[in-house]
Parts: structure tokens; C-alpha cells; sequence
């Protein structure tokens, strides 16, 4: 989408939103683990964002560290599994934390599994005074629950904090017919609605984040973290990007 590039600040389109990220994307070039550099990159993006006035929470996955789906297909419980995944995303978050701190930014980590020494448990009405004062609260361990995934965590919260819109920062700027890495003609979808993604499949978030996200009349917006400046303006509604919503069925 496309919109005049000098927008006042009172034209915010998204006042309050979270952020998913992939937990593979703090890897970097590495095949495992979490590349700081890269944090910084992202806390710098955040920060460039929160200073337009709005209030942002996060969440974040655990993929780069461990995934509950992969410990179970190897023989593990999947419930211990999913438990091990929840504990690798607080990890990302005090990681990605610090990296914000580094930059100034009062940041909080709330985790949907109790462990007061090294974050707060997660408390929804704390969440929103939090974001009221103006600090990043990052939501760590998904629902706190085994057999759900980081992205429908990231649709709970979202919708607990009352957000304007869930934000998904990917590899790409939008959602495409098909992987744009591996096929010249994919072609990037400006509007779909909820029903199209789940009708065809196209894997931007699993099925039950995208039902909740059309239950509560919450839009996902899937954009490129990656491009300087894109979560800022997609706060105004500029730049380039897909818009999951009720609103409009499928466009290009």
C-alpha cells in the first residue's frame, strides 16, 4: 500500500499494536541461537516506531533456540516439548529487552509461566499501565500452554491489550501467492480477508491466530522488519505491506 509520504503525527491510522516476530529472526546469518547485532537492529526499528506516539507490546517465538513441534517429532512429550519452546522465548525477550535498554527504552518482560526472578508474570491491566507510560512490554512463554504456538499468543494478547492491530514482521513486505525468493511471478497481495487466508491456505499465521484475529475485528498487518523504517510507517498507514482484515477481500 501507498500512502503521501508526510503525514502530521496526529495522523496515527494504529495508536496501540503488537509485534510478532519469528524467533528465527534474531539468528541472523547463524544457523542457531540469538545475534545481538541483529537485536540492536530491531530495537533500533521499535525505537524509531514508539517515538511516533504509539503504545507497542511484542511477542516473540523461540524457533532459533527450540521448537516444541521438532523435540516432539523426535520421540520427546509434546507437552514437555512445548514447554522447553515457551522457555526459549523468554529467553528472546530478555535478549531483545536489552537491546532495547541499550537504546533507553523502558522495556518489560511478562512471562505467561511464573518466574518473578528474572521478569514479571504476566498481568493483563500491568501490561496496558505499562504501555500507557510509554514502555515496551514484551510478552514471553505464548499462552503459558502446551499444544499452542507463539502466533496464537501473539493473537491473545493482542487482543487483551485492546490493540488498533497485530503487527507480523517477516522476511518479505507482504503476503504472496506464492515464496517471491522462489517464483518471479508471486504476486503480493494489498487486502485479503480472514476467510481467504484460511480458505487457501497461505500459512502467514496458523488457524486459530488468524480465527481470533477475525473473531475480534483485529487486522494483521505482514510487512518487511527488515526494510528501514517500515514499522514506523506502517503507523500511518504508508509503505508496503498486507492487510489482513474483514474490510476487503482479496486485491493485489
Amino acid at each position: 500500500m501507498h500512502a503521501p509520504e508526510n503525514l502530521p503525527d496526529e495522523a496515527l491510522v494504529y495508536k496501540r499494536v503488537l509485534l510478532k516476530l519469528s524467533g528465527e529472526a534474531l539468528m541472523g546469518s547463524q544457523s542457531f541461537g540469538i545475534d545481538m547485532a541483529v537485536c540492536q537492529a530491531f530495537a533500533r526499528e521499535i525505537r524509531v516506531a514508539q517515538e511516533t506516539g504509539s503504545e507497542i507490546c511484542l511477542v516473540i517465538g523461540g524457533g532459533n533456540i527450540f521448537r516444541g513441534l521438532a523435540g516432539a517429532a523426535q520421540g520427546m512429550d509434546r507437552a514437555q516439548a512445548d514447554s522447553m519452546g515457551m522457555l526459549a522465548t523468554v529467553m528472546n525477550a530478555l535478549a531483545l529487552q536489552g537491546a532495547l535498554e541499550n537504546f533507553g527504552i523502558e522495556t518489560r518482560v511478562q512471562s505467561a509461566i511464573p518466574m518473578e526472578s528474572v521478569c514479571e508474570p504476566y498481568i493483563r491491566r500491568r501490561a496496558i499501565r505499562h504501555m500507557e507510560k510509554g514502555r515496551i512490554v514484551i510478552f514471553a512463554a505464548g499462552t503459558g500452554n502446551p499444544f499452542f504456538t507463539t502466533d496464537t499468543g501473539a493473537a491473545l494478547r493482542a487482543a487483551e491489550m485492546g490493540c488498533d492491530a497485530m503487527l507480523k514482521g517477516t522476511q518479505v513486505d507482504g503476503v504472496y501467492s506464492a515464496d517471491p525468493k522462489t517464483d518471479a511471478g508471486a504476486t503480493r497481495y494489498e487486502h485479503l480477508g480472514y476467510q481467504d487466508v484460511l480458505a487457501r491456505d497461505l500459512r502467514v499465521m496458523d488457524a486459530s491466530a488468524v480465527s481470533l484475529m477475525r473473531d475480534t475485528n483485529i487486522p494483521i498487518v505482514v510487512f518487511s522488519l527488515h526494510q528501514e523504517g517500515a514499522f514506523r510507517d506502517i503507523l500511518y498507514g504508508r509503505g508496503t505491506y498486507t492487510v489482513i482484515s474483514n474490510e476487503k477481500k482479496v486485491g493485489s
